[in-house]
C-alpha cells in the first residue's frame, strides 16, 4: 500500500470518528430531525446527512491524497480547492447511510469507495468517476452502532477494526473476515412484495415454507433498514441481503446507488467469500453510466445468492 492510500485511510478514519461523536451524542448535540431539504436523489436529508458529509469533505480535501470526491448528498463531482495539492485517487462516498434510522436510535454508517485517477487528470470530471467496481483498489464503511467498528479490504481480503474511544484509535479486532456458504436468514423490505419479479418471489416463498417447503430448513427474517447494519450482520454470521429490481417505480432501475453503495459492498462481499449480483449480471462488472446510478442489489453468502441468480436464469 502505498502513502497516498495509507494517508488517505488515516483522512477517513478522521472523518469517521467525528460522525461517530456527532451520532453518539444525537438529540445532545441538537443533531437530530430532519434539515428541511432534499438531496440529489429527492430524497429529504437530516442534518447529520449534511453535517457528516461536511465532516468528509473537509477531512479529506486539504491532505493531498485525492484528485477529486463524489457523495451520494452532491448533485456534482466535488473539486478539491486549488489552495490544496492533489493526490492520485478518487473517492466517492454516503456519508451517512442508514439515516432514516436516526432518530430512532438504530445503527447507521458511512460507506467508501477508492479508484485511481486517470492518469493526467488534474481536474477529475464526472466521467473520469465513471469506473467499474473492478478498477476499485479499496473500500470498507464504518458502523455506528454499540461499537463504532470499520470495515476495510483492499483486494487481499478483508479486516475489521473497532474504535477504543479511550485513546480515539481504530484497533484491528478482525483480521480475516469469512462470509459463511450457508445460511438461514434473509433480509428484504416484506413491504414491496408485491412489485418483485418472479424469480425473488420464488425464493421468498420457499424460504417461508421452511423446513416443510423444498429448502427444507427453517429461515429467519431481518431488516433494519441500514445497508451497513445488513451486511455486517452478513460477514459476521452469512445471510442474504436483497433490494431487487422490482416494478413499484418503472422509471428506477433499482433502489440502492452503484458508486456509493452497490459497488463498495460489493467489493467487500467477494472479497470476504460471498457473492454480489444485480440477479442478472456480477454488480462490479457493471460499466457506470452516473454518478448517482441506481441498480438492484442481491449479495451474501455464496450458495443462498447462487440459488437467487439459478432462478433468474
Amino acid at each position: 500500500m502505498d502513502s497516498h492510500l495509507l494517508g488517505l485511510m488515516d483522512t477517513v478514519s478522521t472523518a469517521c470518528k467525528h460522525i461517530s461523536n456527532a451520532v453518539n451524542h444525537g438529540a445532545l448535540f441538537g443533531v437530530l430531525g430532519s434539515a428541511g431539504s432534499e438531496n440529489v436523489q429527492g430524497e429529504t436529508q437530516k442534518k447529520l446527512d449534511i453535517m457528516s458529509n461536511d465532516m468528509f469533505l473537509e477531512a479529506n480535501e486539504w491532505a493531498g491524497h485525492l484528485a477529486g470526491m463524489g457523495s451520494e448528498e452532491m448533485d456534482e463531482v466535488y473539486s478539491i480547492p486549488s489552495q490544496y495539492p492533489r493526490g492520485p485517487y478518487l473517492m466517492t462516498f454516503d456519508p451517512l447511510d442508514g439515516s432514516s434510522n436516526i432518530d430512532v436510535n438504530i445503527t447507521v454508517g458511512s460507506i467508501f469507495s477508492i479508484m485511481k485517477c486517470p492518469a493526467g487528470v488534474t481536474d477529475p470530471q464526472e466521467k473520469d468517476f465513471l469506473q467499474a467496481g473492478t478498477e476499485q483498489v479499496g473500500a470498507g464503511f464504518c458502523l455506528y452502532g454499540p461499537s463504532t467498528m470499520m470495515v476495510l479490504t483492499f483486494g487481499n481480503g478483508v479486516k475489521g477494526f473497532t474504535l477504543n474511544p479511550e485513546i480515539g484509535e481504530f484497533i484491528m479486532t478482525h483480521e480475516n473476515i469469512t462470509i459463511p456458504e450457508e445460511t438461514t436468514e434473509f433480509a428484504i423490505n416484506m413491504s414491496n412484495q408485491r412489485y418483485w419479479e418472479a424469480p425473488v418471489q420464488r425464493y421468498i416463498d420457499e424460504c417461508l415454507q421452511g423446513k416443510e417447503g423444498p429448502r427444507g430448513k427453517n429461515f429467519n427474517m431481518r431488516w433494519v433498514a441500514s445497508m451497513v447494519a445488513e451486511v455486517y450482520r452478513i460477514l459476521t454470521r452469512g445471510g442474504i441481503f436483497m433490494y431487487p429490481k422490482d416494478n413499484k417505480d418503472p422509471g428506477k432501475a433499482g433502489k440502492l446507488r452503484l458508486m456509493y453503495e452497490a459497488n463498495p459492498m460489493s467489493f467487500i462481499v467477494e472479497q470476504a467469500g460471498g457473492v454480489s449480483s444485480t440477479g442478472y449480471e456480477r454488480i462490479m462488472e457493471i460499466k457506470p453510466d452516473g454518478l448517482h446510478q441506481r441498480v438492484p442489489v442481491i449479495l451474501g453468502s455464496r450458495k443462498e445468492v447462487e440459488t437467487v441468480l439459478s432462478y433468474h436464469r
